[in-house]
């Protein structure tokens, strides 16, 4: 019998492909990119399933290219808003992602941008590395206290609530706004459910961890920035757009806020101008859930859910369950 084929979109851990391999046909893109839209769509002609990343694109036009027997394409990350999800509900193709796998890294790494940001730990590292240190000063690299100050958590779901359970190790103070309470967090850390414009006036940290949706688009923008004490550090780990970049530029370059932290950006690999010249912001390449078991369990979920998917079984994860129902 002629196994199922299966397209992956950039090379994940060995051991899921191994596993992927046990039960299909794979090919795997060799190159360490992201494919155009015309080499993925090249690419998918004629598979069961794809196995793609954040930075896929799919949309009507890709599922039409991979064909009617295509059954699921399944996201190697939490987010999805690289799906588009109406135009493969309508073909009867089933979206996964792997949600809940890398709360915990992704919460660590919030709190080690926040660590770093407020200790100026990037900037030191390169004064040292230049060979500019020549001795201890008092006054050199002074950053901010972290432990007894207040975090604001925009978005309050799993990973925001990891944030503030690793914060109140160092007895930070956590207010928080959402579009709904969570009165679970509210009760185990004593956080204070806010709206967003308080969020921003008391907050001396503010994380965020809002999806990406229509009305989350520059939920940071020039007005909020502005909002925001002299003194406050801007944290992002969830997705890039969430913040007006030029406003964050401005804001950084003109000390309205202290500084900021960042995994992700609005035009992701590009940042804009003169972002990456400020001494005041810390910068990661969009690696908040990049441990080893992170991933590997990520690639297990997007794995476990093809194997299910095409022997005839509903996946663990689906984000557009009303696809099941046809």
């Amino acid at each position: 019998m002629k196994k199922a084929n299966v397209y992956v979109t950039r090379e994940i851990p060995g051991e899921n492909l191994e596993e992927l391999r046990k039960h299909f046909a794979v090919e795997v893109n060799p190159d360490d990119r992201t494919l155009t839209k015309a080499e993925l769509k090249q690419k998918v002609k004629g598979r069961d399933a794809i196995l793609s990343l954040i930075t896929d694109a799919i949309d009507g036009e890709v599922l039409d290219a991979a064909g009617p027997q295509c059954k699921i394409v399944a996201n190697y990350a939490v987010g999805f808003n690289n799906f588009d999800l109406a135009a493969a509900t309508q073909r009867g193709v089933i979206l996964t992602n792997t949600p809940g796998v890398l709360d915990d890294a992704t919460a660590t790494h919030t709190m080690a941008l926040l660590l770093a940001t407020a200790r100026r730990l990037a900037e030191s590292d390169r004064y040292v590395r230049a060979g500019k240190w020549d001795g201890w000063k008092p006054l050199l690299f002074l950053g901010m206290d972290v432990d007894h100050r207040t975090l604001g958590v925009a978005g309050m779901g799993r990973i925001g609530a990891n944030v503030a359970r690793k914060a109140k190790s160092f007895d930070m103070k956590i207010i928080y706004s959402d579009v709904q309470r969570n009165e679970r967090v509210e009760k185990e850390l004593g956080a204070t459910y806010v709206n967003k414009e308080r969020l921003l006036k008391e907050s001396d940290f503010l994380t965020l961890h809002v999806p990406l949706m229509p009305q989350t688009r520059h939920y940071i923008g020039a007005p909020e920035l502005k909002l925001m004490k002299q003194t406050a550090v801007l944290i992002n780990a969830c997705r890039g757009p969430v913040v007006d970049e030029k406003a964050l530029l401005k804001a950084l370059r003109e000390k309205w806020i202290w500084g900021a932290g960042l995994d992700v950006f609005e035009n992701e690999p590009e940042l804009v101008p003169g972002l990456a010249e400020l001494d005041n912001v810390t910068l990661a390449p969009h690696t908040a859930s990049a441990t080893f078991q992170t991933r590997t369990a990520m690639g297990q979920i997007a794995v476990n859910n093809i194997i299910k998917v095409l022997s005839g079984q509903p996946p663990d994860t689906c984000v557009n369950p009303e696809v099941l129902k046809k």
